[in-house]
């Protein structure tokens, strides 16, 4: 019995000698893959920090694979933020050059007219300088509307409104444009159709718009406006009966300062995006083709979740 016992106890050491000599090696290998695995973090957030671009993969579920995985996320959100602020910071430039374009070609016209006026005073000249001043004052207010827009500090008051009432009053602000220009609008009364807006801000869109259309519409046209709701949104079109968007015009219509093909002599090209950002601060979209008769088209949807 005792010769039994003291193999067993040596069996039983063996055993546990074994078992700690694979626990050893175990645990040397665990640390050596982590330690090349906290090298390879090091060495991804070094080449992060040059610029460089460096790919991790996660392994597995243990505790460095997910603070590779936050590592990962949190650097990608860092590049898209970089990429942001370095768009913003582009379109910032493109803007004021943009601006300081716009601001030239009034200031020159209003230098002119006023030299021209201490020489020779004309009722010409004077004219001259009120429709630059004019020019000037549209484009400053246009620009601090657009910057409140973006920076989410213009209130709108949005309430249930009736599209033929808000179409209706923004013909009646373009009356005298319209008369000048013997364009007519042609506003169909659909019955009441209601959207959630702000009736001010949303009339300074559309007017725009109808606006844009007058200025494409040869003398003895139209403008027509039309309207429908389904389930999903409420839909305006404004159209014209003018030679419609020169085909490669249309992708950019909508961007600031864009002035396209046919477009109209001192057009500032702002008018089209401060509409666009109004109707899409309200839960809307709004869109241009070229209508079936060949005449520009605008589509504004404004949904109702």
């Amino acid at each position: 019995m005792k010769g039994l016992t003291m193999e067993v106890m040596i069996g039983i050491a063996a055993g546990s000698g074994m078992f700690s000599i694979w626990l050893l090696i175990w645990y040397l290998c665990r640390a050596r893959k982590e330690k090349e695995r906290i090298v390879g973090l090091t060495d991804y957030l070094e080449k992060v920090n040059t610029g460089q671009e460096g790919v991790l993969l996660t392994t597995g579920e243990d505790a460095v694979s997910r603070l590779q995985d936050e590592i990962y996320k949190t650097v990608t959100e860092l590049y898209q933020t970089r990429e942001a602020a370095l768009k913003a910071r582009q379109s910032l430039a493109e803007n004021m050059d943009n601006i300081a374009h716009q601001i030239k070609t009034p200031i020159t016209s209003l230098s002119l007219s006023v030299q021209m006026m201490s020489e020779a005073p004309s009722s010409e000249h004077l004219k001259e300088i009120r429709k630059q001043i004019s020019r000037l004052t549209y484009l400053e207010e246009s620009l601090l509307l657009l910057s409140r827009i973006d920076a989410g500090i213009l209130f709108f008051n949005k309430k249930e409104v009736d599209v033929f009432t808000v179409l209706t009053l923004a013909a009646d602000n373009l009356q005298e444009l319209f008369k000048k220009a013997d364009v007519s609008v042609q506003i169909p009364e659909l019955g009441e159709m209601l959207i959630l807006a702000d009736m001010d801000w949303t009339m300074e869109a559309v007017m725009n718009l109808m606006k844009n259309c007058m200025e494409h519409t040869p003398p003895g046209g139209s403008v027509f406006c039309s309207y429908e709701e389904n389930p999903l949104y409420v839909q305006i079109r404004i159209w014209d009966s003018g030679t419609g968007f020169a085909k490669e015009d249309i992708p950019h219509l909508f961007e600031r300062f864009y002035r396209g093909k046919n477009a109209k002599a001192g057009s500032i090209g702002i008018g089209l995006s401060l509409a666009k950002a109004i109707v899409e601060r309200q839960n809307g979209t709004i869109a241009a083709e070229n209508s079936a008769d060949k005449g520009a088209c605008f589509i504004i949807r404004f949904y109702r979740h």
